[in-house]
């Protein structure tokens, strides 16, 4: 049996300059289920909803809630009508309460001096006035008009002029008076806000402060202020994103007690197995316009694939058994500060093998980022080494890194050795003799060089090979320069190399247009500046010239973040060809399932430390979601990888 209809849209239009955000869509929103947007980024799902919830308004098309057409020019309108949207980015205010932040924005009584003034002149004006009669009363009753009882009613008048300009001068204060009845508000809402989180099963501690929570529990505050407001429909952007399994559990079963109740739920995501797990329909979008929308029970996770990218397309991600290991990265007991001097990373200690995917799994801000950036030289090392072995064991040494003076000094060392297996020695010999043996490739390394990192800039390591490859939100600040083209961002990575003081663009270009290609880039041309870039275009500009470097160490963090499913397989192939290259590949991701089925070992952070060192093979995504949440699970411990530094 049909569910009726909560809200209608109908051949919806919008447009942003010449981009056509969406065309023509028709859906609609049922009572009592849970719907989910599904598309490709840059599809328009994410716009379509932002217009239901009045930020953007539609340039044609007709919006239908409960049967009546209706305009929504803002979230108030929204609100009307009863619908609320929870952000990916929540709206919240750190240094306020649960509670404070649920009825921010409630209609509080208007407060205006003007008004206050005249409340205060004219309770003056009777208080005289009364003092006035009683006066006139005690005269008239014989009373004598310099008597004692006279007197005192002179020193009341004298108290009730006093008190009135007391009022008067302390206006300010009252104004804050007014504004601190807001606490009052707040704690008077408590009950009701008590029974909300008793009905739909929430966990969240009302008088808890924003800034102590975690990402789930400011997800609920977002939750509880929709509803709060009344919300019968209630959108979704993202919500699993930063979530563990168990976090996820939660929260799908609180949806499913909303829908229970008559609520309407539209999430959007880009997890095929949630959708296939929560939904009970599902809209799919591709380039703006509706494609279709089928019964969960009815599909299946591979055709909704097909639908979103409109072709054919394999779901599974290629994972081959590492050959032959060896150590690249050996990092002992390494200790970062943040910003607040605080541990962010405390005691860290394990092992980056080359031809492996080490994966990092953690709650968001929970050292990922410090970790990375002080492995890159980015960010100070207060204790312990970073040891990298460059892979030159019988490879010849060049002048990349080092000049004549180290070449000479190394081979007094004992680190070289000519083709035939003797030992170089360049006692005696000219910088010319030898500058045609190092160019001649005649002098090679003995084994694998040893360096400690921990001391070296940020270009050292660069020039070592390591590359980072870090996506944070703000791309376009930290990765690349948004003012400039795709080629000449390609240029950053290998300008200095250049042998004139003009810059050779024959190879940038070349690399620009292998990405757009390779990664489906959409753009007018490789001369376009990256900011008017689409973000998931300007996140494969990034990810592709990172991973076109050739690094020994590549070092990526939320690579597909933003990536349609078709762009993140592209991806997790890259990644696995690095792998066959026996480059040491570490990845950061939020995804558990893609870190369960794309890496071979996984480092748990949990608070800076390590919380295990699990094989991915062997370990299950709760386990890991366990070691997140420092819940450490027996199992889990007993399937820590042998040998693995902790």
């Amino acid at each position: 049996m049909d569910r009726p209809v909560a809200i209608e849209l109908r051949n919806i239009t919008k447009t942003f300059g010449p981009v056509i955000a969406n065309n023509n869509v028709n859906l609609d929103i049922r009572k009592g289920e849970i719907l989910s947007v599904l598309g490709e980024n840059g599809c328009g799902k994410t716009t379509l909803m932002n217009m239901l919830s009045g930020i953007y308004y539609p340039d044609a098309g007709q919006i239908f809630v409960n049967g009546e057409e209706v305009s929504i020019k803002s979230p108030k309108d929204a609100f009307a009508y009863k619908i609320g949207m929870v952000h990916q980015h929540f709206k919240l205010v750190d240094v306020f309460t649960a509670a404070d932040n649920i009825i921010l924005g409630e209609q509080m009584p208007e407060f205006s001096i003007k008004k206050e003034f005249e409340k205060i002149r004219k309770n003056y004006a009777r208080k005289m006035a009364e003092s006035k009669a009683r006066q006139q009363a005690h005269i008239a009753a014989g009373g004598k008009r310099f008597g004692r009882n006279y007197d005192a009613i002179l020193r009341e008048q004298a108290g009730i002029f006093n008190r009135a300009l007391l009022k008067i001068n302390t206006l300010g204060w009252v104004k804050l008076g007014k504004r601190l009845a807001f606490n009052h508000l707040s704690r008077s809402r408590v009950k009701f806000l008590q029974a909300l989180i008793v009905q739909y099963g929430f966990d969240v501690d009302l008088s808890k402060h924003i800034y102590e929570m975690s990402v789930s529990e400011k997800q609920t505050v977002e939750i509880i202020k929709a509803l709060y407001r009344g919300a019968n429909v209630l959108i979704l952007d993202e919500p699993t994103a930063v979530l563990t399994p168990q976090e996820i559990r939660k929260l799908f079963d609180v949806l499913r007690k909303m829908r229970e109740s008559g609520k309407s739920i539209v999430i959007i995501t880009h997890k095929l197995n949630e959708v296939m797990e929560i939904s009970d329909r599902v809209a799919v979008l591709r380039k703006g316009e509706h494609i279709a929308t089928v019964e969960t029970k009815d599909t299946n996770e591979k055709a909704l694939a097909d639908m979103m990218v409109g072709k054919k397309l394999n779901l599974n991600i290629d994972r081959k058994d590492p050959v032959d290991p060896k150590p690249r990265l050996i990092i002992e007991h390494m200790t970062v500060k943040n910003r607040d001097g605080l541990n962010a990373i405390d005691d860290v200690s394990f092992t980056i093998n080359g031809g492996e995917i080490l994966g990092i799994a953690g709650i968001s801000g929970n050292g990922q980022k410090e970790l990375l950036e002080g492995i890159a030289g980015l960010q100070k090392v207060e204790s312990g080494d970073i040891i990298f072995h460059n892979p030159k064991k019988n490879k010849p040494v060049t002048f990349f890194h080092k000049d004549v003076k180290q070449i000479k000094k190394m081979a007094a060392e004992g680190f070289f050795h000519y083709p035939d297996g003797t030992k170089v020695d360049l006692s005696g010999k000219s910088k010319k003799e030898i500058v045609r043996l190092v160019n001649e490739e005649q002098i090679l390394f003995y084994e694998d060089e040893i360096i400690d990192l921990r001391h070296r800039t940020p270009r050292e390591i660069q020039e070592l090979g390591i590359k980072l490859s870090f996506v944070p939100e703000d791309r376009l600040n930290m990765g690349l320069v948004g003012n400039m083209s795709i080629v000449d961002n390609m240029a950053l990575r290998s300008y200095r190399k250049g042998k004139s003081i003009f810059v050779n663009k024959k190879r940038p270009k070349n690399l620009a247009d292998k990405i757009i290609e390779d990664l489906e880039v959409v753009t007018p041309s490789d001369q376009t500046p990256v900011r008017r870039l689409s973000g998931g275009n300007v996140q494969k500009v990034l990810v592709g010239r990172e991973i076109s470097s050739s690094p020994k160490v590549l070092m990526v963090a939320y690579p597909v973040r933003g990536l349609d499913i078709n762009s993140s397989y592209l991806i997790y192939n890259l990644l696995n060809k690095q792998k066959e290259k026996h480059v040491a590949v570490v990845y950061v991701g939020e995804d558990l399932d893609v870190l369960l089925e794309l890496c071979d070992r996984i480092l748990v952070l949990s608070g800076g430390k390590v919380a295990d060192i699990v094989d991915a093979r062997h370990i299950t995504k709760e386990e890991v979601g366990l070691l997140m949440t420092k819940s450490c699970h027996t199992e889990a411990s007993s399937k820590k990888e042998e040998g693995s530094d902790d």
